[in-house]
């Protein structure tokens, strides 16, 4: 589904026939993701006639996330086998980190690039944030109580980088102006957002700006840091979320890219001011948005490490001639 003519009913239909639910979220998730999953959660958590569970395969969680309602909730493995699984913000279904062969999955997502895994997909990729989907979706034959409210705008703040993102539009506004007046407090998200930041994360960046480097007429900019480099700094992979924004906020900058070399491989992420660089994610197996989006290479892809790598999504940047298009 890539339209706004919601199946309302459909979903209420799945989750009313369901005795167990399973909330999952995206590997390495990201405040849109987990705020989807929380506020989805925030809406069964006190409902005793159904089994409810929220759950990330990832261990490390964003820190400064802690705040939001229900967190302490997450869970890293699933225990209902035979759950009505509800998939948040995630393009594809290995991404989830679960074997779901055969599941009943409601996939929730706002990604052009979702591959509509889910027995229902209801994928919004004009909207700004997956929330924003959830919101929608679920504000019909549900109550958004505090908690739901709080969890949906943090990720809808949070993909739109504080409502400035090219997504941000009158509706976005109406939306968080209902979340408000549901009880989120937009004062204490931002905070939590803006004041919370853990050392390892300045570290890591010092690390990433000292590595600048600009190539294509200045208008690729490219960071990385190495296993060496996270190790040193005892940064995590939340740590290192917004780290490309810095890059494409030169002048001259029209595509970011930023390489983080970790224990199962290069993972990249990449941000432009206009060009679709979902393109090149694609082209390497990965996702996102035309600002924004990511993938990650093999260490058989890049027997040489970073700069082999780099060297390889310039090339395809270059190939696919995405600065032409801009």
């Amino acid at each position: 589904m890539l339209n706004e003519n919601l199946p309302y009913e459909e979903v209420r239909d799945k989750i009313d026939q369901a005795e167990s639910i399973t909330i999952l979220s995206h590997l390495n998730p990201d405040a849109d993701a987990l705020g989807t999953a929380l506020g989805i959660y925030a809406l069964f958590a006190k409902d005793k006639s159904k089994k409810v569970e929220v759950v990330n395969a990832s261990i490390d969680l964003p820190k400064h996330l802690d705040f939001l309602p229900y967190f302490k909730k997450i869970k890293h493995h699933m225990d209902y086998s035979k759950s009505l699984v509800i998939s948040c913000d995630c393009g594809s279904i290995d991404r989830l980190g679960f074997d779901l062969l055969g599941r009943d999955i409601l996939n929730i997502d706002h990604h052009q690039s979702n591959t509509q895994y889910g027995t229902l997909n209801v994928i919004l990729p004009q909207y700004a944030s997956s929330s924003q989907v959830a919101f929608e979706l679920f504000k019909k034959n549900y109550v958004i109580n505090a908690q739901a409210a709080t969890c949906f705008y943090t990720a809808l703040l949070s993909d739109t980088r504080y409502f400035t993102t090219s997504s941000v539009n009158e509706k976005v506004f109406s939306v968080a102006r209902e979340l408000v007046s549901k009880g989120a407090h937009p004062d204490s998200i931002s905070r939590n957002f803006t004041q919370r930041r853990p050392l390892s994360s300045l570290r890591i960046l010092e690390k990433a700006l000292t590595s600048l480097s600009l190539t294509h007429d200045a208008q690729v900019a490219t960071l990385m840091v190495s296993k060496k480099d996270i190790d040193a700094t005892g940064a995590t992979v939340p740590d290192m979320e917004g780290i490309a924004d810095y890059a494409r906020s030169l002048a001259t900058v029209e595509v970011a890219l930023f390489a983080m070399e970790l224990e199962d491989g290069i993972r990249i992420s990449l941000r432009s001011k206009n060009t679709d660089v979902s393109k090149v994610a694609e082209a390497f197996g990965g996702g996102g948005h035309k600002v924004a989006a990511g993938f990650t290479l093999t260490y058989k892809d890049c027997q040489s490490g970073l700069d082999e790598c780099v060297n390889k999504v310039l090339q395809k940047i270059t190939e696919l001639g995405l600065l032409d298009e801009k």
